[in-house]
């Protein structure tokens, strides 16, 4: 069972009010609502739950427990070659730079927290300028005491949380059809958590060819909100 605590700091981490930056950039949705391919509550719906469905399941939240795992059992070679293979995982330069961006952001966070105990890990803090997004979650989540499911229900939650804030912005969504949103896609992240797929990092990818090239074309949008 989660601890009190352990469930306050889960909060924390999945709050859009941490300061890791998530909320400034779209992963491709501002190019695909520019495109006409998300246009409508249920046309975002379709973009999260595939992203939840392909991503999530079969690279993001396998990464993340194999980062767990290696952090908690002392696996640093492990881990180092885990981070290389999530850098290798972000299919365009946007992606990659908001992974990085985040994960530095959060890393130097931890380093900030003044009644954080940072021992266990403190060689990985020092070891490491930046982590992706994936790998620094995975820390916090250690230097935090989270349970092992409760950090990837939590880390999926950052990412419907952070796509329909988003889209409520440029589709336009209203505040009820946003959270009608955010109830539905809730209810798939258990599915994930429960079924994500398991096995070395070297057999873990996903190919989002039409997320991956409208990240790409965001990179060169005349006009944007969320950062390049």
């Amino acid at each position: 069972m989660t601890s009190s605590l352990a469930l306050t700091r889960l909060l924390q981490l999945c709050s859009a009010n941490l300061p890791v930056g998530g909320f400034s950039f779209s992963q491709g949705l501002e190019q695909a609502v520019e495109l006409g391919w998300v246009d409508s509550a249920e046309s975002t719906y379709d973009w999260c739950h595939t992203y939840l469905q392909q991503a999530m399941l079969r690279s993001d939240l396998p990464l993340l427990a194999a980062q767990f795992s290696a952090l908690q059992n002392q696996e640093l070679e492990d881990f180092a070659h885990n981070e290389d293979w999530i850098k290798a995982t972000r299919e365009s330069s946007e992606i990659l730079m908001a992974d990085l961006a985040m994960g530095k952001a959060m890393l130097r966070l931890l380093g900030n927290l003044d009644e954080l105990q940072t021992h266990p890990y403190f060689a990985v803090m020092q070891d490491y300028q930046s982590l992706s997004f994936i790998s620094s979650f995975a820390l916090a989540a250690c230097l935090f005491d989270v349970q092992h499911a409760d950090m990837l229900t939590g880390f999926a939650w950052t990412y419907i949380d952070n796509q329909i804030a988003a889209a409520t912005k440029l589709v336009p969504l209203g505040q009820t059809q946003s959270q009608n949103l955010l109830f539905k896609l809730a209810a798939v992240i258990p599915h994930c958590v429960d079924n994500y797929q398991r096995g070395p990092a070297s057999q873990l990818g996903q190919s989002l060819v039409g997320l991956s090239m409208a990240s790409s074309w965001h990179e060169q949008q005349y006009s944007r909100l969320f950062r390049s």
